[in-house]
């Protein structure tokens, strides 16, 4: 790829985070189900970690850390060295252990997703913020509910990894 493709093509990979940010930040909060809303920053990071690989899921997880911690309240900087690693580790294990397919990316996101929140869980309880019982009742729907959005998350970066990206997947 010539450098202006590799700019078309991430350029289009962080027009297509745009919607996911939209409905992450501004649209499914206003209608959680089980008093929850999915998060879908870090079904995308590992969307594109799958489908592009470990140096190209590391950049895009730094973005999407990076944008994470601008766009809402409350971040120590953390989130962008985390998303980072978590992209490498990610694409990583799609180009060697597991498939490119929706089910590598459910599985990388599941993992992710867990990662994530018991990281939370775990500050919550050195900080002694809540009790484990209560943040589990949040935890765990969060996790299965932002499982059913990686689908279409996947179907989005899928589609655009196929106009845009490398190899065309099977």
């Amino acid at each position: 790829m010539t450098r202006q493709d590799l700019i078309h093509k991430w350029l289009i990979y962080a027009l297509g985070l745009v919607p996911v940010w939209l409905l992450d930040a501004y649209i499914l909060p206003r209608f959680p189900l089980f008093g929850v809303a999915p998060m879908l920053l870090p079904a995308a990071a590992a969307a594109v970690a799958v489908l592009e690989g470990a140096l190209a899921g590391t950049g895009f997880g730094l973005a999407v850390g990076l944008l994470w911690e601008l766009a809402y309240p409350g971040g120590f900087g953390g989130l962008v060295l985390f998303m980072a690693l978590a992209g490498m580790l990610i694409g990583a294990l799609s180009q060697f252990a597991l498939s490119q397919s929706t089910a590598g990316c459910l599985v990388c996101s599941a993992a992710l997703l867990l990662v994530l929140d018991g990281l939370r869980i775990f500050r919550g309880l050195m900080k002694n913020t809540a009790t484990l019982s209560s943040m589990l009742q949040v935890a765990v729907p969060e996790v299965l509910l932002s499982l059913l959005w990686t689908l279409p998350v996947w179907l989005l970066f899928r589609f655009i990894f196929s106009r845009v990206g490398g190899d065309k997947l099977a």
